[in-house]
Parts: structure tokens; C-alpha cells; sequence
């Protein structure tokens, strides 16, 4: 096993990682750029290191990184989410380097990550996949006659794309030659790279992802599925494990299509593969993430699998320690992104000092952050602060649970999402589990709160006013 893990990451995942290193009896060494000095993952580690003044910078160089790896002693890197986590050059120089990547391979992942490749594979593992151009488009044209044979609308992608970026809705030809060169810049400034794909746009689908572990033995088992359709601009907000919109059988379907996926592509660490399933009930491929994701908590605790105590063992050549049916799942567990934005002024940013923070507790309740009391949000990073994860054994359960845990949490000084969480689980169509990825755009009622919820906090404000003025 190995000896000490670098952790390439910030934040509530790199925390995250230190927690499974101290369990493994493994020494865990933090980076941190200037803004992060504070940051609960320096605490945490075994060892931390400073990248120096720039916020992103030293978060984004992959040689840096490494050379710190190897000149501090450690025997693996775990890159966590998003910065570097599917870039092949950091797994490529860590190979080059003798230090085990906590992924798949280099080259699995500039498979995957080029979306058109991604889909070749797919389509030749039998899998489905979306109708749309068969590799990068040349220009506008190309992309116009390609849109006119499928139909509109279409979704116009940087092949490189991930995390919502790189991606336009285009319901029309005047849309498609407008947002042609917005993709094409967006694409260029995010992923380096002005590639771009057409697919047909699959209306109100609902979004699902498999969680799978592969070692390389040639072993490879699925987690079962997420349901991530509460979105907002192609960004999740809620998601949840399993989904209680698929029948046994569209289960079995994706479960056993992501499972496929992963061993046609030579896949082994733990990966998500994503799948949209329309109104009609067919399955279409849509990515797969070769990383941990930052929903795996829900899979966890609906499985009891530790799944990045599972990437470290398996990147450390160990066999899978499951077989498929060792996987049972119980119950059901929901994860709320708790974002520093007010979901009250357009979900604007709001960064700042954090006066007090209380997580909450109880059977069934866990919160993954990075924050404290007294910790000032940088504001150079992305706005979640942290993951509240709630689990029960039924879905009504789940429902009273999960409200009662967002009372108990208490983050003040900042505008967080909790109270826009509050009101999505009072919403009736997502009780009755009816929802798919325009939940959130056709229910703007909920980031607003009503005019009589702002009536009864304006008369407590001004309650608690005359009481304290009467007792001068």
C-alpha cells in the first residue's frame, strides 16, 4: 500500500481524500495557493505545501505538482475533481515520474474526454448514443446541415467540454450561426481546444449516472444509478441515489450499459458514466467522467462502499475487494450542493466571512465541507461550500429528514441555496417524484419564495425590533 498520497485538489474533496488516508494509515500531503492558507484541508493533512500567490495558478501546473510529489516523498496523487482530474498530462507525467495515478490511464482519459471519440467507442460497444455529427464539425455550414437532416433542436458541444461549459441550445438556424462562435470561444478560453459537435437535443430528459469501480484485474461492477435532473444551467444542484423515477428494468438497462462501457474502453479506477433517458423511456450515452464526482457520497451511502478508499486500493493494484452481487442497495440518500450564492437575486455569488457555521447531525445525516466559523469564502473558486448528505430508508422519509436537517444547518454571514433547497422539497411534483432537468427553469416560483413568506420574515424583523426597543 502506498506509503503518502499528494492530493491535487482543494476544498471539501480534498478534505475528503485525508479522512480516507487516515483510515488507511496512509500520510496525506495538502497544496494550497495563498487564498487557501486558511482552507480546512491544510489543516487537516499530514503535510502541506504552498504553491504561491496566484489564486488558480499552482492548482493548474501539472509539473509543479508532480516535482512536489516526488521531492516530498510521496508514492501516489489523487487529483480529486475538476482542476486537473482528467487531464492525461497529469496522469502521463505521473507515470513518467514513478508515482501512481489515482485513475484510469493517460490515454483512457483523452479517450473519454474528447466527446466524439467518446461516442465512436460507445457506438461501437453496441451502447446508444444521440443522433448527431460523427466527429468535430469543419464549419457552420457543416453544422447547419447536419442540424436541418436531425431536426432541432440541437446542442452544439465542445468536444473537450465538461461541467456545463462548451455547450449551447440551438432551436433554430439563426441560433445554430449565433452560437457557433460563442461555443468555439468558450471551448478555446476552457478546455484549450476550438473543437466542436452537434448532437440532437433530447427535450425534458431525465439525467442519470451510474456509479462503476474497475480494477486492473479486468474486474468491473456498477453502484447503481444517480438521478442528477434537478439542475440549473446544465449545473446539478440535488441529486439522488437511486433514482425513484426508473422501473427494475430500465435499471438493470443502464446499469448494465455503463458496466459495458467501462470494459470496452480498458477502464479501471472508479469512473461515472452518464446517461439522458427521454419522455418515452429511451436511453441515449451522453459522457462518462473519469474521476470521482462530487455526488459519489449518495452511492456510498445507499451501497455502504467506500468508493475513495476503493480508488486508492485499486490504484495501488489491489482487486476489487466485491463481486456484483455483493452490491445490495438500501434506501435512499439525497445530496444538496450547499452553494455561496442567493438563490434570491439570480443565484448571484456571495462570498465573504462565515460568522457561524453548525452542521447538522442525527441518524442518516452527513455534511462534507471545508468551511468553519470564522472562515472567509475566497472568492476565486467555485461557490460550493459544502454537501449536505441525507439518507433514509424510504422516499418519504428521506423527504422529512432531509427539511429537518436543512433547519439544523446554519451558515451565516453569507446567502447560501439551503432555503431554495427548503422549497423544492415542499414542491409537490418532486415529492410525487415527478421531475427531469427543466425542473428547476419551469419552477421559478421557488427561488423567489412567496409574497407571504417575505411578509412573515419582514413581521418577525420588525417584531424583534419593537421588542428590543421596548426593552431600553
Amino acid at each position: 500500500m502506498f506509503r503518502k498520497i499528494m492530493i491535487a485538489n482543494r476544498g471539501e474533496i480534498a478534505v475528503r481524500i485525508i479522512r480516507a488516508c487516515a483510515e488507511m494509515r496512509i500520510r496525506s500531503a495538502a497544496i494550497y495557493s495563498e487564498a487557501d492558507r486558511h482552507s480546512l484541508h491544510v489543516k487537516k493533512a499530514d503535510e502541506s505545501y504552498c504553491l504561491g500567490p496566484e489564486p488558480l495558478a499552482g492548482y493548474l501546473n501539472v509539473h509543479r505538482i508532480v516535482n512536489l510529489a516526488v521531492e516530498t516523498g510521496c508514492d501516489a496523487l489523487h487529483p480529486g475533481y475538476g482542476f486537473l482530474s482528467e487531464n492525461a498530462g497529469l496522469a502521463e507525467a505521473c507515470e513518467q515520474r514513478g508515482i501512481a495515478f489515482i485513475g484510469p490511464s493517460a490515454a483512457v482519459i483523452q479517450r473519454m474526454g474528447n466527446k466524439t471519440e467518446a461516442r465512436h467507442a460507445m457506438i461501437a460497444a453496441g451502447i446508444p448514443v444521440t443522433p448527431g455529427s460523427e466527429g468535430n464539425l469543419r464549419d457552420v455550414d457543416e453544422a447547419l446541415e447536419i442540424a436541418q437532416s436531425i431536426g432541432y433542436p440541437i446542442m452544439l458541444k465542445a468536444t473537450s467540454g465538461g461541467g456545463g461549459r462548451g455547450i449551447r441550445r440551438c432551436d433554430d438556424a439563426e441560433e445554430l450561426r449565433s452560437n457557433y462562435p460563442r461555443v468555439i470561444s468558450e471551448a478555446t478560453k476552457a478546455f484549450g481546444s476550438a473543437d466542436v459537435f452537434l448532437e440532437k437535443c433530447i427535450v425534458n430528459p431525465k439525467h442519470i449516472e451510474v456509479q462503476i469501480l474497475a480494477d486492473s484485474h479486468g474486474h468491473v461492477i456498477h453502484l447503481f444509478e444517480r438521478d442528477c435532473s434537478i439542475q440549473r444551467r446544465n449545473q446539478k444542484l440535488i441529486e439522488i441515489a437511486p433514482s425513484p423515477q426508473l422501473n427494475e428494468t430500465q435499471r438493470q438497462l443502464i446499469c448494465n450499459y455503463a458496466v459495458k462501457a467501462s470494459a470496452a474502453v480498458g477502464y479501471t479506477n472508479a469512473g461515472t458514466v452518464e446517461f439522458l433517458l427521454t419522455e418515452s423511456g429511451r436511453t441515449y450515452f451522453m459522457e462518462m467522467n473519469t474521476r470521482v464526482q462530487v455526488e459519489h457520497t449518495i452511492s456510498e451511502q445507499i451501497t455502504g462502499v467506500d468508493i475513495v478508499r476503493e480508488q486508492i486500493r485499486i490504484a495501488a493494484g489491489k482487486k476489487l475487494r466485491y463481486q456484483q452481487e455483493d452490491i445490495q442497495r438500501r434506501g435512499y440518500a439525497f445530496q444538496f450542493r450547499i452553494n455561496a450564492e442567493d438563490p434570491r437575486n439570480d443565484f448571484l455569488p456571495s462570498f465573504g466571512r462565515i460568522t457561524r457555521y453548525y452542521a447538522p447531525g442525527g441518524p442518516g445525516v452527513r455534511s462534507d465541507t471545508a468551511i468553519y466559523t470564522g472562515y472567509t469564502i475566497p472568492p476565486h473558486y467555485d461557490s460550493m461550500i459544502a454537501k449536505l448528505i441525507v439518507w433514509a430508508l424510504d422516499w418519504e422519509e428521506l423527504i422529512h429528514r432531509s427539511r429537518r436537517a436543512l433547519n439544523d444547518m446554519e451558515v451565516c454571514g453569507i446567502k447560501t441555496t439551503i432555503p431554495y433547497y427548503k422549497e423544492i422539497l415542499k414542491s409537490k411534483p418532486f415529492r410525487e417524484q415527478d421531475f427531469n432537468t427543466s425542473f428547476v427553469e419551469t419552477h421559478n416560483e421557488l427561488a423567489d419564495y412567496s409574497v407571504k413568506r417575505r411578509k412573515e420574515e419582514i413581521a418577525t424583523v420588525l417584531a424583534a425590533a419593537i421588542a428590543a426597543h421596548a426593552g431600553l
